[in-house]
């Protein structure tokens, strides 16, 4: 029976684990210690009861790694006038089939809107992670961003050019301090 129980026991402990990590914002609140575990549990679907989903979650925060964030040695600037360009030297960002780029506003290219934003440029030590900080920081200042890439310390999130300088703060402030 004690058996059964401790078998039982490490499958909810499993479940919890895996729901927990179904939510990425769940598991950094547990890395940060700012989690309250009983309503935790109540949001996670796991079978079991709240106060077991709860010590589950409670141990699950104990095995992960602290919250650490670091800065990076990135400069963040804004170019405005990005809409779709013809070629890939024109180009700050490509996504499937669309290049985006600067163009000159005697092009006449400016009719639809798509043309009128502008592209976040950071570069230094930027990588996915990064990436993630500043999508999610853009997101908090609700900043619609219509595209975004990172490569070999180069990133680009294209946002609306009214957006533009609010963005750089919120990018900026993301590169603060990256979870990693």
């Amino acid at each position: 029976m004690l058996l059964d129980l401790t078998l039982a026991d490490m499958s909810l402990a499993a479940e919890t684990r895996r729901a927990a990590d179904d939510h990425p914002f769940l598991v950094a609140g547990l890395r940060a210690g700012v989690v309250n575990f009983t309503a935790a549990a109540r949001f996670l679907d796991v079978d079991g009861e709240t106060d077991a989903v709860a010590t589950a979650l409670r141990r699950y925060a104990d095995d992960l790694p602290g919250y650490d964030p670091t800065a990076r040695d990135s400069r963040v600037t804004m170019e405005s006038g990005i809409g779709p360009v013809e070629t890939l030297e024109e180009a700050v960002l490509v996504v499937g089939g669309t290049a985006l780029g600067r163009f000159e506003e005697d092009e006449g290219r400016n009719g639809n809107g798509n043309q009128n934003r502008t592209a976040l440029l950071a570069t230094g030590a930027v990588d996915a992670d990064a990436l993630r900080a500043a999508l999610g920081a853009l997101s908090l200042e609700n900043i619609a961003v219509h595209a975004a890439g990172v490569c070999e310390g180069t990133m680009v999130m294209v946002v609306e050019r009214l957006d533009g300088a609010n963005a750089v703060r919120a990018v900026e402030r993301a590169l603060e301090s990256v979870l990693e």
